[in-house]
């Protein structure tokens, strides 16, 4: 059946305590472009070049903006303990069809690596901009179900809970272990 989803709001914990919600300042949020990497390839007989794909994945990065400016947030960027921190974004997607509220909930380990804070100036809303890097591990959940795990330790990359990479991992020997 046909239907539409529109995302309709957000929040994100920055951290993992219950007091990190940013549900009031949030203003908007950037999940993880998954995009493979890819490789030119022009045979020499060929009449032309094909990209060729499945080369892996490029590396994640996830922004998001706040307005006003957010100590608890400024103390997660250059902290020698914040290598790995954890990100999780709840969204409310709405099902046009049936007008129900799913819930769309993803999870980012990784490093903040851009703080960028607005003008000051009387008058005007400040804001802050952000960007996580070197993210380790990646969930994106659909209604509560697993729709993307990504795991760079792991080297795991499941979709619909059906691991990818397993045959390689298998190969190699790489322990399972998501």
């Amino acid at each position: 059946m046909a239907t539409l989803y529109i995302p309709e709001a957000l929040n994100i914990f920055v951290g993992s305590s219950a007091d990190s919600s940013k549900h009031l300042s949030i203003t908007s949020n950037t999940l993880p472009v998954l995009e493979e990497k890819t490789a030119e390839h022009h045979a020499g007989g060929s009449i032309g070049a094909i990209e060729i794909g499945g080369l892996g994945l490029q590396a994640l990065t996830q922004g998001f903006n706040l307005s006003g400016y957010d100590p608890q947030v400024m103390s997660e960027f250059g902290s020698i303990g914040a290598a790995s921190n954890t990100f999780t974004t709840y969204g409310v997607i709405r099902d046009k069809q049936g007008n129900a509220p799913i819930e769309l909930k993803a999870v980012v380990w990784g490093r903040l690596t851009k703080l960028e804070m607005s003008e000051f100036k009387r008058g005007d809303l400040a804001s802050q901009t952000h960007q996580i890097k070197e993210v380790v591990r990646y969930q994106l959940f659909w209604n509560g179900a697993e729709k993307y795990y990504y795991d760079f330790y792991g080297s795991i990359w499941r979709i619909d809970g059906i691991d990818q990479n397993q045959a390689v991992n298998s190969i190699l020997r790489i322990p399972s272990a998501g």
